[in-house]
């Protein structure tokens, strides 16, 4: 069942410069854009600090969140967010309208369970590789899962878990399995190390002294050549 998060925001003047949004991150809000759900695209300012700590969690990413806009609740998905390339700064939000009556599709987290405690986990040398961290999965908004726990208790050495073989909630469906059989990936495999053996790198050769170059003589410079005919 999908859990909502509420977050707020107010409406910003429509300013095409990037001037305007420099001193609306100065003063401590993030520019973003509320687009979708048959309405008008909208711009917002949002305060960093609270979404700054909002962002630092899981469902931030794949959660309806109740946006109080100017005291009036929509319902949105975080589309996308660009950060500054060193300093702790959203610089920019974007936010999807959702209709409750709509499906939506979205990337969820994959939580793997009971890995270290199934057979494949307790065998000493052997390795389980998660292939993907996160799956898209389409379903009404009510029904978007924060996150799809895979269960890894029966794991056992040499087995693959498959796309097709996670477990979804009611109401959730993985788009990519209608493609065909070849859309059904691996998603875990449990396998023995292989164990590379590294060669040692070759020793250089040292070249006999006799071998080296004789370093360059300089050349005279043309009066003194004149001074040894004399």
């Amino acid at each position: 069942m999908a859990t909502s998060h509420n977050i707020k925001a107010t409406s910003r003047p429509v300013q095409g410069n990037k001037g305007a949004s420099r001193r609306l991150r100065r003063e401590g809000f993030i520019p973003a854009i509320v687009y979708g759900g048959h309405a008008d695209p909208k711009s917002v300012q949002l305060e960093h600090i609270p979404i700054w700590l909002a962002s630092q969690n899981e469902w931030f990413y794949s959660s309806i969140l109740d946006l109080d806009l100017d005291g009036k609740n929509e319902k949105v998905l975080l589309r996308d967010m660009q950060r500054h390339p060193y300093k702790a700064q959203i610089m920019h939000m974007d936010f999807l309208r959702v209709n409750e009556n709509e499906a939506i599709r979205l990337n969820v987290q994959l939580h793997f369970l009971n890995q270290e405690a199934s057979p494949a986990g307790k065998t000493a040398g052997v390795v389980v590789t998660h292939e993907l961290t996160q799956v898209e999965v389409s379903c009404l908004p009510k029904d978007l899962p924060e996150f799809i726990a895979v269960d890894l208790s029966e794991l056992a050495v040499g087995d693959i878990v498959h796309l097709s073989q996670i477990k979804l909630p009611a109401g959730v469906e993985i788009p990519e399995l209608k493609l065909g059989k070849e859309h059904d990936v691996a998603v875990v495999i449990a396998k023995h190390a292989r164990e590379e053996v590294e060669e040692a790198p070759a020793a250089s050769a040292e070249v006999p002294a006799t071998q080296q170059a004789a370093p360059a003589t300089a050349a005279k410079p043309a009066a003194d050549k004149g001074k040894d005919k004399k």
